[in-house]
């Protein structure tokens, strides 16, 4: 059997597993969650039917995002070992309808957002998938080594929007969520850069490694990683952030500075300390929402 017989085969046998893997789901399950501790951190409320929609229409829209990420990078995912098994690559879904099916979905959740909370929730959410699919994946990506710098807002919007849909503007208590999640990215992506730049040099894809060099990186994860320390404390100065918030800031963002560290001293053949800085850095952004989330649960119920 040939391998384009064999493709066609695969796509005749694509199921809605195929599909839901377009949709990025453990990135997506990130950003379902970031977005639901803005809602919750949010003052007011929000009707909880209203509420579940206006997640599950974030949650839509990041998969929408990441599908359309997938049909075009679909050339380079094929070539890179991490992405070489995602379902266009893997002739388990045809390029156009993976399009298709993210510029569906795209639309889908601008609507559903819209007529669940407001405008501006929903205005947030198109601009996301926008900037994430145009700005990042169609222009940054392949022409600036500051890719994931800038493109890393995409990633940062959701709890603004889940506090826009609660209330309809977006204030700064909002934006210093954003900022926790923007200076996050680079070091968390630049980590995986690190023990990955062979497939990025592959594609051609200027990552900061493979642009600047090892010993360049690894200061640029020290130093972000020194900024997102005191951003993940500014919650402190604001109303929605307490002593539980404080003790879980103060001790994750020591753990993320340690393995930035260790990153820092490292040597370009020992890929150990970016991976373990990777690991832990996803436990990070997961540990400090989380503890917004508790301190909002105790200050409802005591």
């Amino acid at each position: 059997m040939t391998d384009n017989a064999a493709k066609s085969d695969s796509y005749a046998l694509a199921g809605p597993e195929d599909f839901f893997d377009l949709l990025k789901p453990r990135v997506m399950s990130l950003v379902v969650f970031t977005a639901f501790v803005g809602m919750v951190a949010a003052p007011g409320g929000i009707h909880p039917l209203l509420g579940l929609v206006s997640i599950l229409a974030i949650a839509v829209g990041a998969g929408a995002s990441g599908a359309l990420n997938m049909w075009w990078d679909a050339d380079i995912d094929a070539v890179m070992s991490r992405t070489a098994n995602r379902p266009i690559p893997a002739g388990k879904v045809r390029r156009g309808d993976a399009g298709a099916f993210g510029g569906f979905l795209s639309a889908l959740s601008v609507v559903l957002l819209a007529l669940s909370s407001n405008y501006l929730a929903a205005g947030l959410l198109a601009f996301t998938i926008f900037f994430y699919v145009v700005i990042y994946s169609m222009i940054l990506k392949r022409a600036t080594p500051q890719n994931i710098v800038i493109g890393g807002a995409a990633g940062a919007f959701p709890p603004v929007i889940g506090w826009a849909a609660v209330t309809g503007n977006a204030p700064l208590e909002a934006w210093i969520l954003f900022a926790i999640i923007f200076l996050w990215t680079p070091p968390h992506f630049w980590a995986l850069a690190l023990y990955k730049q062979g497939d990025y040099e592959r594609v051609g894809v200027p990552m900061m490694p493979n642009v600047k060099g090892d010993a360049a990186t690894r200061q640029q994860i020290l130093a972000y990683s020194i900024i997102l320390f005191f951003a993940g404390l500014a919650p402190l100065a604001t109303n929605i952030a307490g002593v539980i918030y404080g003790i879980a800031a103060t001790g994750l963002g020591a753990g993320f500075l340690w393995f930035a560290y260790k990153v820092y001293q490292g040597t370009p053949e020992d890929h150990g300390p970016a991976k373990k800085l990777f690991g832990f850095s996803i436990f990070y952004l997961f540990g400090v929402f989380l503890a917004l989330l508790i301190e909002k649960a105790v200050k409802y119920y005591v």
